[in-house]
C-alpha cells in the first residue's frame, strides 16, 4: 500500500486555511496534511478585523473551529516560519529547524503592508494595520493619546481610521490622491464620501504628500507635507497598499512578476509544477487579486487539481466590492470609471439623503458595465449580476438608480431573472442553481440557505441577494415567506402598527408581553418606538422610549467607548442665522472644542 502523498502549505491566512478545508473534506483522496502558521494564532477572519475594538475577541474572529484540524488530520505548525525550500530536495525548513519532506507545496504566504520610505516612519508608535498584534499594539499605545492619523485613504486605510475613531481619538485620514478610494469610486462618488466621513468627524485630507515624520510640539508626532502644511498625531497607522509575499519564491528562484508576485498558471502551478501559489501572493495574468474571493477561488482550483479533480480553474475574478466604511455604504462594480471606449455614464444624486449612484453602459445603452454606490449600496446585487450576466437592461437605464416613486421595482430585473449560472456569493463560489437545489431539498429559512451552502458567510455582503432568491423559490413551491420583522414578533412592521393601533399599546414591553417573546433586539426596538411616535404623537426620546434607541440617537451624539463624544449639529440647507452662529462659536469657545464646518 503506497503512503499517502505530503501536502506542505506555507501560510495559515484566510486563503491557506481554505485550501485545507477543500483539501481535508474531499473524499475521494487522502493526504498527510501540515501547515506552517508564522502567527501565534490559527487563521482569523481579517474581513472584520476591525471589530477587535468593538469588543469582538480573538477567539470570536477565528476561523477554526476548536479540534477541527485534529479531526482532519492537519497538522498545524504554531509560530513557525518556514525559510528555505529546496526544490531538488522537495524539503521545506523553518525558523526552528523543522524539515519536512513534500509532494506538493501550496504557499499561501499571502502580503505584507507597503510603509512608503518616508524619514521617520520607523519611529515609536507608528504601526501597520494587518494582524491582531497590530491591533493590540494600537489599542495599547492609544490609552492616554488624544489624536490618531492613517496614511491611505483606500479600503484598508478607512478601515484603520474606523479603528482609531472607535478608540475615542480624533482622527486624520491622509492621501495622496486627490480623492478617497481612488481605485474603486470615481470624483463624485468620492466628494460624497469624503462628505459623508467628515460629518462622522473625521479630517480628511487628500492630494497630501507626505515628506517627513519629525517630533511634534504637541503630540508625539508631527508631518510634515510637500505643500508646507503640517499635522500632528500620537498614534500613526500605515495603509498605503499590499505587497505580495514572495520572498521564499525568490530564494527557490520560481518565476516572479517585474513587480512582484509569484507567477501561476491556470491551475494555480508556480513554474514549478509541484508548488502552488494561492492569494495575495500570486500573480495571475499579470494581475494581484487583493481581495478574499478570488483568493478562496485559486484555494479551491489548487485543491480539485491536486486531488485530480477535473473542472476547476481558476480564470481571473470580478473585483467588484460592496462594504460598509466608518457606516457608510459603498460599492464599486466593474468599469466604474467609464474607461471602455464610447461607454455612456448615468449619474443620480440626492443631497439630501447624501446618497451618490452612477452606472457606466455600452455604447448600445443595453449592458450594464460599471456602477458606483456611495450611501445607498441596496442596488448592488441586483446591478452586480446585471454585469456578470450581461442581462438586457430595460429601455431607460438610468431607472436602474433612479428612486422608484410608486414603490414598485423595475420589471423582469429581479432574482427570477437571472440564470442559475449566476453567482449569487463569490466569497464561496456559490450558484443561483445552489441555493435554488438547496431550497428544493429543504432549506426553507436563511439561516439553514446560509449553513448548508456557505454563501453569505464571509464577508456578507450577498445575505440580501440570498434572502431574495430564498423567498423567490418558496413563492413558487407554494411556501409562506418569512416577513416578520424580526424573531421577537411574528408579524411584519404593518402589522405591528395596527396591533398597537388596536390594543392602544403605549410601550414597547407592553407590546412585546402581548404579541412577542424575548427581550426584543436592534431591530425590534427602534422600529416599535417610531410605530409608537407615529400612533400616539410621543416624542421618541422621552423617557419610556429612548431605551429603545441606540446610544448615538439616544443622546444625540457620536458616542465613544472611553466617554468622549461628538456632536454634528445639523445646519438644513446649510442656511443659519448669524445668532444661531455665533452661538455654536460661543459654545465651542466656552469648552475649547475643535471645530468644523463641512460641506462647502
Amino acid at each position: 500500500m503506497s503512503a499517502k502523498p505530503e501536502i506542505v502549505v506555507i501560510g495559515n491566512g484566510m486563503v491557506g486555511h481554505r485550501f485545507l478545508e477543500s483539501l481535508a473534506q474531499n473524499e475521494t483522496a487522502e493526504f498527510n496534511l501540515t501547515v506552517f502558521c508564522e502567527e501565534p494564532r490559527v487563521a482569523y477572519d481579517r474581513v472584520h478585523l476591525s471589530e477587535f475594538f468593538t469588543g469582538r475577541s480573538a477567539e470570536e474572529l477565528s476561523m477554526v473551529e476548536p479540534g477541527y484540524y485534529d479531526t482532519h488530520n492537519v497538522k498545524v505548525l504554531i509560530g513557525e516560519k518556514a525559510e528555505t525550500i529546496d526544490r531538488q530536495a522537495k524539503t521545506v525548513i523553518s525558523n526552528k529547524g523543522t524539515q519536512l519532506k513534500y509532494d506538493k507545496l501550496v504557499l499561501a504566504t499571502g502580503s505584507f503592508p507597503f510603509v512608503p520610505p518616508i524619514p521617520g516612519h520607523e519611529r515609536d508608535n507608528c504601526f501597520v494595520y494587518r494582524t491582531i498584534e497590530d491591533l493590540e499594539a494600537i489599542r495599547a499605545a492609544s490609552n492616554g493619546a488624544k489624536v490618531g492619523a492613517v496614511i491611505g485613504g483606500g479600503l484598508l486605510g478607512l478601515e484603520a481610521a474606523k479603528a482609531l475613531k472607535d478608540l475615542g481619538l480624533s482622527t486624520h485620514v491622509i492621501e495622496f490622491a486627490p480623492r478617497l478610494m481612488a481605485v474603486q469610486v470615481d470624483d463624485g462618488g468620492g466628494a460624497m464620501l469624503r462628505h459623508k466621513i467628515e460629518e462622522l468627524g473625521v479630517q480628511v485630507h487628500t492630494g497630501k504628500n507626505t515628506q517627513a515624520i519629525e517630533d511634534g510640539e504637541h503630540h508625539r508626532h508631527k508631518l510634515t507635507f510637500a505643500d508646507g502644511d503640517e499635522i500632528e498625531t500620537d498614534v500613526l497607522l500605515f495603509s498605503a497598499g499590499i505587497r505580495p509575499q514572495d520572498q521564499l519564491a525568490r530564494d527557490c528562484e520560481l518565476e516572479v512578476g517585474e513587480r512582484g508576485g509569484i507567477v501561476i498558471n491556470d491551475f494555480c502551478q508556480t513554474s514549478d509544477p509541484d508548488i502552488y501559489a494561492i492569494g495575495e501572493c500570486a500573480l495571475w495574468g499579470g494581475r494581484i487579486f487583493g481581495l478574499v474571493a478570488p483568493g478562496y477561488k485559486m484555494a479551491q482550483t489548487a485543491a480539485d487539481h491536486i486531488a485530480s479533480i477535473e473542472g476547476s480553474n481558476f480564470t481571473g475574478a470580478d473585483m467588484s466590492t460592496k462594504l460598509k466604511l466608518m457606516g457608510v455604504d459603498v460599492a464599486s462594480i466593474g468599469d466604474a470609471h467609464g474607461n471602455t471606449p464610447n461607454s455612456k455614464v448615468y449619474t443620480y444624486v440626492d443631497g439630501t439623503q447624501d446618497v451618490y449612484k452612477k452606472i457606466v453602459v455600452n455604447e448600445a445603452n443595453n449592458r450594464l458595465l460599471g456602477a458606483v454606490l456611495v450611501g445607498d449600496a441596496s442596488d448592488y446585487g441586483n446591478l452586480l449580476q446585471l454585469t456578470l450576466n450581461d442581462i438586457p437592461l430595460p429601455e431607460f437605464p438610468d431607472a436602474l438608480i433612479l428612486p422608484q416613486r410608486d414603490g414598485s421595482g423595475i420589471t423582469g430585473l429581479g432574482v427570477e431573472a437571472l440564470p442559475d449560472g449566476a453567482q449569487i456569493c463569490s466569497c464561496n463560489d456559490v450558484t443561483k442553481g445552489a441555493l435554488c437545489q438547496a431550497v428544493s431539498d429543504g432549506a426553507t429559512t436563511l439561516a439553514e440557505l446560509k449553513d448548508c451552502t456557505k454563501a453569505g458567510t464571509s464577508c456578507g455582503g450577498c445575505n440580501a441577494l440570498v434572502g431574495q432568491v430564498l423567498n423567490a423559490e418558496l413563492e413558487k413551491m407554494g411556501l409562506e415567506v418569512c416577513t416578520d420583522i424580526c424573531e421577537h414578533f411574528p408579524y411584519t412592521r404593518q402589522e405591528l402598527y395596527h396591533l398597537v393601533r388596536f390594543d392602544k399599546i403605549k410601550t414597547f414591553y407592553e407590546l412585546l408581553e402581548k404579541h412577542g417573546k424575548g427581550r426584543g433586539c436592534d431591530i425590534c426596538k427602534p422600529a416599535v418606538a417610531s410605530i409608537l411616535a407615529s400612533c400616539w404623537n410621543d416624542y421618541v426620546l422621552e423617557p419610556r422610549h429612548a431605551g429603545l434607541q441606540d446610544t448615538n440617537d439616544r443622546y444625540l451624539g457620536n458616542m465613544q467607548k472611553n466617554g468622549t463624544y461628538s456632536i454634528v449639529p445639523r445646519v438644513a440647507g446649510g442656511e443659519i442665522t448669524p445668532e444661531k452662529l455665533i452661538v455654536l462659536g460661543e459654545v465651542a469657545k466656552k469648552y475649547k472644542l475643535y471645530t468644523k464646518i463641512t460641506g462647502g
